[in-house]
């Protein structure tokens, strides 16, 4: 990927290609029929090591599941990855706008969102949805919602 992501806090979104259909059993959540198409992830991390060590975790494969994220890492390839320093946490914000983008599918209700009451953190597209349109998506939330700064993805 050649970026050299930073120890700060922050929000990401994993794109990840999906070549076949399988079926993936996530902890207690249930069961995630994946299909061939893209899947976009949302989250954030804010510990101490913030997104580098966060995404150094996604990039490999996961022995022991934590997170529902893991489970499908295992049948994904990353293509890209979206993210934008911030010590807020902003991927229930983003979860708004990409639901919103069009074609946007939501695979499992709960995924990644069971702290939260986001429908999910998980969405699926048949065609890889572009970063400028996410990145419009995020600027219109933005003026909607005068309380919420604006945020560029890296």
């Amino acid at each position: 990927m050649g970026i050299i992501i930073e120890p700060k806090p922050g929000t990401y979104a994993l794109i990840l290609s999906c070549a076949s259909g399988s079926c993936v059993q996530i902890g207690r959540l249930g069961r995630l029929p994946l299909q061939p198409g893209y899947y976009i992830y949302l989250g954030s991390a804010l510990g101490l090591r913030g997104l580098r060590a966060r995404i150094a975790h996604h990039l490999k494969p996961s022995r022991r599941p934590h997170w529902h994220i893991d489970y499908v890492r295992a049948h994904t390839q990353i293509q890209s990855i979206w993210f934008s320093y911030d010590a807020r946490r902003r991927e229930h914000q983003w979860a708004r706008v990409m639901r919103t983008v069009r074609g946007a599918l939501i695979p499992l209700f709960g995924f990644g969102a069971s702290d939260c009451d986001c429908r999910s953190h998980l969405y699926f597209f048949k065609l890889c949805p572009s970063r400028i349109s996410f990145q419009q998506g995020l600027e219109s939330f933005a003026k909607r919602y005068p309380g919420i700064e604006e945020f560029l993805l890296e």
